[in-house]
């Protein structure tokens, strides 16, 4: 007999711990998972798969504006807050459902309860007062929206957390912040009727992307009517009113909406998880501190996910936990692949990019030719909407390995999903160029950009191409 209650106990019932424990029962281990508020996590719950389904719902606006350029005549439309959420959280209710059942059903033991390291060893579940032990652990707990205390009024806003369960559709939003939560619950909430400012220190949204999708998207939201105020800051929010609110600014602005939102970043769920009394180190946005497999300094103590603060993305979380079953359980040690990871913005229009963008990519590597196209897609063209699409190749200009693809248009999560699996392969822009294209689609300007651009040489732009270069 083990003497331990489980073989693993996971902490956290989001994408990352889920996976683990199910994997690790189904192989036979004794599994048991702790959840203190919902199973699936963030991306299940309050995360990617809602958002998605709000961003659906945004769309329709404009589907409804095109449609009258291809013949149909739509009538009057409305729209019903409550409908949504209602039938939003019925999808939730379902997926969660088969969470929990998938674990069930492969053997594992499920405990709604919060679970807090007693040492090494123990959990202690605070909903019974019952300590259980365990020979491995895993802390899964994921990470939670960045409420600055130092913002007088911060009480008063919500967080990307609130914004699903909204009693009322707000008449006016002001969102801080310029990541892709931002950003996305900016053209969200503008597609369903809202007048949006999106206020961010930084001189441009998406800061880590390349310059042309952020300059693109910055534009097309602009043209929209989502406001921006770049360069500036939220210093206090109070009530105006029974409902309103007033932001002032850093630069002196006084703006008045109905709701303010605070979308400035997320922070590790380890407060109150009893990590020291285990021994376990952090860092210091006390984010969990673990080796390339995914073990902390303990060494039967790992963590996966957003709790580790790496990459935050779900399919990572699920790839940790998929390695860490490789690693731990099948004797073929694993560590997480965190290089070209593609990513999706789901803003309007949509951001797709896998691999360096221009910048980074510069930095590394003395030649490079870009290959850009910037084009009206057909849609476009009966429906008389004048967003553009735009497409972008980073490519060493000496091994001719493609370094970057980027796309802003719609589908383009769509794209850069495919785009992943030919830049993990090690593609060249010739491999680009002899793939035959498939006409018409908006994908086909990627494998008919045959001339550069321009080009970079030690980080500074060449022009023309064709003189010089």
């Amino acid at each position: 007999m083990s003497a331990y209650d489980y073989d693993l106990f996971v902490i956290g019932g989001g994408s990352g711990g889920v996976r683990a424990g199910r994997v690790a029962a189904s192989l036979g281990q004794r599994v048991a998972i702790a959840e203190e508020y919902r199973y699936g996590g963030t991306c299940v719950i309050r995360g990617c798969v809602p958002k998605k389904l709000l961003v659906y719902a945004s769309r329709y606006q404009e589907d409804f504006e095109d449609a009258a350029g291809y013949g149909w005549s739509v009538g009057a439309t409305t729209f019903d807050w409550h409908k949504l959420i209602a039938a939003k959280d019925q999808e939730i209710a379902r997926l969660e459902g088969l969470y929990r059942r998938g674990l069930e059903t492969h053997g594992a033991e499920v405990i709604d309860s919060r679970a807090e390291l007693v040492d090494a060893h123990t959990i202690r579940l605070l909903k019974s007062g019952k300590t259980v032990t365990a020979d491995k652990i895993v802390i899964a707990t994921g990470a939670a929206p960045h409420r600055p205390s130092a913002i007088p009024g911060h009480g008063l806003c919500i967080t990307s957390n609130e914004a699903f369960d909204l009693p009322e559709l707000p008449r006016s939003l002001l969102i801080a912040g310029g990541g892709y939560i931002a950003v996305e619950f900016a053209n969200i909430f503008h597609g369903l009727g809202v007048d949006v400012t999106l206020i961010h220190r930084g001189q441009e949204i998406l800061s880590r992307f390349d310059h042309d999708l952020r300059q693109g998207l910055h534009q097309a939201m602009a043209n929209k009517g989502i406001r921006l105020v770049l360069g500036d800051v939220i210093e206090r929010v109070t009530r105006a009113g029974e409902r309103g609110l007033v932001a002032q600014t850093r630069n002196g602005q006084t703006l008045t909406v109905d709701t303010v939102m605070l979308a400035l970043g997320r922070s590790p769920n380890t407060q109150g998880l009893g990590l020291e009394a285990a021994g376990v180190q952090t860092d210091e946005r006390r984010a969990v501190v673990v080796d390339p497999y995914s073990r902390t300094n303990v060494p039967h103590i790992y963590a996966l996910g957003d709790v580790t603060n790496r990459v935050q993305l779900t399919p990572v979380a699920i790839h940790e936990a998929m390695c860490f079953i490789e690693t731990v359980y099948k004797n073929n040690p694993t560590a997480p692949d965190h290089e070209l990871i593609p990513t999706a913005v789901f803003s309007q229009p949509e951001i797709g990019t896998v691999g360096l963008s221009e910048e980074a990519a510069a930095q590394r590597h003395a030649e490079l030719d870009i290959y850009r196209a910037e084009f009206r897609p057909l849609k476009a063209t009966l429906s008389g909407r004048t967003e553009k699409m735009l497409m972008k190749l980073i490519v060493d200009a000496v091994s001719r390995k493609v370094l970057g693809a980027h796309v802003l248009g719609h589908d383009a999560g769509e794209m850069a999903q495919l785009l992943g699996v030919a830049l993990k392969a090690g593609v060249t822009k010739e491999d680009f160029d002899r793939t035959m294209a498939v006409h018409p689609t908006a994908a086909e300007e990627f494998v008919t950009l045959y001339q550069p651009s321009y080009r970079i040489r030690n980080a500074q732009r060449v022009d023309p191409v064709l003189g010089g270069a």
